[in-house]
């Protein structure tokens, strides 16, 4: 086997593994263990730490967020232990990608799963961490001005590509940490369609509020 087909199959079994570790529904894990039901019939039926806040559970909505993010960072790490070291900066970003994909699509769910932000702040915060903490920073400050925390989120992701292009030296090539910026913050934004029109009608549940 030479180079380029072992460096295939690295990053096959990275986008695999990143997939599958993003596609564990721990909202629906944690409320069902906890007696709270299927959160799918609760609230906006996401399985997002937002929506489990919605049980009026903060622990548990906390350990959703926690886990959630913690799986898109382990994702990006595992990616980047797993191979070597010229192919670090992509098998990080293809893990970023798919363990966004598989919170987002998760295959044991019918594709129906989460929007994606904590994973999304795990697998920034594990690529670049000034990148990821300055997303936080703007996501909590963004949800404390609007009571809205799909406002706070959007605007995190909207910055993020930016930032991370600005770390990386004004530059996309030599790494593909922007590109997979770009990517992950596609796919929240897809996945927040509903929360936009809601948004800009001016619907949108604040925090606190009970969803529809």
């Amino acid at each position: 086997m030479n180079f380029f087909e072992s460096s295939g199959t690295l990053l096959a079994g990275v986008m695999l593994l990143s997939y599958m570790l993003g596609s564990i529904p721990f909202g629906l894990l944690l409320t069902a263990a906890s007696g709270q039901g299927d959160i799918r019939q609760i609230g906006s039926g996401n399985i997002g730490a937002t929506n489990v806040l919605r049980t009026g559970n903060k622990k548990l909505a906390a350990a959703t967020l926690f886990l959630d993010g913690l799986k898109g960072a382990l994702a990006v790490l595992i990616a980047w232990v797993m191979t070597p070291p010229e192919l670090g900066d992509r098998a990080a970003s293809l893990a970023a990608i798919f363990a966004v994909l598989g919170h987002c699509f998760p295959l044991w769910l019918g594709f129906k799963g989460g929007k994606g932000v904590a994973t999304g702040l795990g697998v920034v915060l594990a690529m670049s961490p000034l990148t990821g903490l300055a997303c936080c920073l703007i996501w909590l400050i963004g949800a404390k001005v609007t009571r809205i925390s799909s406002a706070g989120a959007l605007l995190a992701f909207a910055c993020m590509p930016a930032i991370l292009f600005f770390l990386n030296g004004h530059s996309f090539s030599g790494s593909e940490k922007p590109l997979a910026g770009v990517l992950v913050a596609f796919i929240i934004f897809m996945r927040h369609r509903t929360n936009i029109a809601r948004l800009l009608n001016g619907t949108e549940p604040r925090i606190g509020q009970s969803s529809r």
